[in-house]
């Protein structure tokens, strides 16, 4: 029988209803309801094989992604890109030691790609016990680095699109170091996913060597995107470039001073802070970004909205909302930073 997500399906949703109540001690029941359908009918739709084991693989990719890092949901997270060919001795590798141990300290958790070369820079400063791997299969074996071997925070993918989705969904900043083709890609794909806003807003920090790497690619953006109208000036608030790690703590550090997080409703941006604005700071985001907002309803301070009540514990901070344009991304960055100054 054909199958549907609405509640039609009759001996099906028994079935199902059934299955989840034996199961016992099952999360989210209409979540998983629903997650049952679509296998349900991905099976009446799809006899092509290797689809069939691609979306089955993802699922549990995604489920055993959501399995490790879940006890440590209350910890921040950095991810860290850069070359697997750096070597130990480069003033790079040591670089990233001293800014992996610097955030440890502050309590941070690092995720990086769990290889060689910066990879292993920033769980050997971080520690293995303050240290994700998330690793790749290839076809030629990229092996743990020594720090990480036999960690259970160790995790490998099969497929790169799963493993992206660890690195940025579980992070709350990214810095990148130079590197080649892939730190390219994964910085790329970080600044595409702030700018259109497929992910929060977060710190992305591109950490220079002595030779102006990241700068000759900022100059690059400027001359070659900028110029021709491919990018926009706001976007430029959503990375910052650095010389010194211990700046790129603090850039870290800063940004989540007074901002915490954010979530939309509907076409509404609800921002929770740690610490109140006052009236007169209010006034003041308005006046200096009114390009952010959506017809005559202005910036607000708040409660929870209903919706919200699914992460309870996030319930008692304070927030602003409000209506949200969703197309200045980077000029939102400069918002949030603008927060963090009062």
């Amino acid at each position: 029988m054909e199958t549907s997500f609405s509640h039609d399906n009759q001996t099906i949703d028994e079935l199902i209803t059934r299955l989840i109540e034996t199961a016992g001690n099952i999360h989210q029941p209409q979540i998983i309801r629903e997650m049952l359908l679509s296998t349900l009918k991905t099976g009446q739709e799809t006899d092509y094989l290797a689809d069939l084991k691609l979306i089955n693989r993802t699922l549990r990719e995604m489920r055993f992604t959501a399995r490790v890092f879940g006890p440590y949901r209350d910890r921040k997270k950095v991810t860290i890109f850069g070359s697997a060919r750096t070597r130990p001795d480069d003033e790079m590798y040591l670089k990233c030691i001293r800014f992996s141990k610097s955030l440890a300290d502050k309590g941070y958790m690092i995720i990086t790609g769990g290889g060689p070369g910066i990879m292993q820079a920033g769980n050997e400063g971080a520690g293995s016990e303050n240290s994700f791997a998330v690793n790749i299969r290839l076809p030629f074996e990229q092996k743990p680095n020594p720090v990480m071997m036999r960690n259970p925070r160790l995790l490998t993918y099969k497929y790169f699109f799963n493993r992206k989705v660890a690195f940025v969904k579980e992070a709350d900043a990214v810095t990148v170091f130079p590197g080649g083709f892939g730190t390219l890609d994964e910085a790329m794909e970080v600044f595409t996913l702030i700018q259109t806003g497929k992910t929060s807003p977060k710190p992305l920090i591109l950490i220079d060597d002595a030779d102006g790497y990241w700068e000759r690619f900022c100059d690059f953006i400027k001359e070659s995107l900028l110029v021709k109208g491919f990018i926009s000036g706001e976007d430029f608030s959503l990375f910052t470039i650095t010389k010194n790690e211990q700046e790129a703590v603090e850039v870290i550090d800063t940004f989540y001073r007074v901002y915490h997080s954010m979530r939309f409703i509907d076409r509404r941006l609800v921002i929770r802070l740690n610490t109140p604005l006052s009236p007169q700071n209010i006034a003041t985001l308005e006046d200096e970004f009114p390009e952010l907002r959506v017809g005559k309803e202005g910036i607000r301070s708040c409660e929870a909205f209903p919706e919200e009540l699914d992460e309870p514990d996030l319930v008692a901070l304070p927030r602003i909302s409000m209506l949200f344009d969703h197309h200045h991304y980077g000029l939102l960055m400069a918002f949030i930073n603008r927060i963090n100054t009062f």
